[in-house]
């Protein structure tokens, strides 16, 4: 079997109507009805909704107090637009966060879902939110465990990321399938100069200093 996979030169919101595109095109290929995807401010799900016309499209949200306390991101003009056109937005806990990350505020420590997080973005910050965001579909009811979606994320806003996979509930996570790569990033690594440790990594011995950095966060 081949397929073709987009490689985009750069990250973020500059690939949002490009991957959507992508992502209309392989789920009238598949017949794939289910488009998950993230969206802070419900930009990227209002274009989501005139893109993919025909699908059935969730828009997950940060949650509340995501950026700073009683405070919530999603622009209700963009709700009401989405919504109007068929489109349903999901306000809900993140997979990958919430008791656990305040763990790892407070002690310094990585929890299991830090790691799991991390392993994510190994593929790029989009690949981990996209997984994400399907998970946390499956666990509101907005998407069957059985039929294959298309999860949509992104870096630091926008969408540049789309993949077909089969998605879990968060307790059964390990059944997780990604089947395609749609659309990503290309980002190859930058070696370090001649004696420079790789980034983030800590002389051996060395104990870390301050809360552990938070890494991207879910877009």
């Amino acid at each position: 079997m081949e397929h073709k996979i987009v490689y985009f030169e750069g990250s973020g919101s500059t690939n949002t109507d490009e991957v959507l595109r992508i992502a209309k095109k392989r789920a009238d290929e598949l017949g794939i009805k289910t488009i998950v995807i993230a969206s802070n401010s419900g930009n990227t799900g209002v274009k989501a909704v005139n893109i993919l016309k025909g699908c059935k499209v969730v828009v997950v949200t940060h949650s509340y107090g995501f950026r700073e306390p009683n405070t919530f991101e999603f622009v209700e003009e963009n709700r009401k637009i989405i919504e109007n056109s068929g489109g349903v937005v999901l306000t809900t806990a993140h997979a990958f966060m919430n008791i656990n990350r305040a763990l790892s505020r407070k002690y310094t420590m990585a929890s299991v879902q830090d790691i799991v997080a991390d392993v994510l973005r190994i593929f790029g910050a989009g690949t981990k939110v996209a997984v994400e965001v399907a998970i946390m579909a499956a666990d509101s009811g907005l998407v069957r465990t059985d039929e294959d979606i298309i999860a949509i994320g992104g870096t630091h806003g926008g969408a540049d990321t789309a993949l077909v996979l089969s998605p879990v509930n968060s307790q059964r996570f390990f059944d997780l399938k990604i089947k395609e790569i749609l659309c990503k990033p290309y980002s190859p690594p930058t070696p370090p100069a001649p004696g420079q440790r790789p980034e983030g990594q800590r002389p051996e011995g060395q104990r870390p200093d301050g809360p552990r950095p938070e890494g991207p966060r879910p877009h």
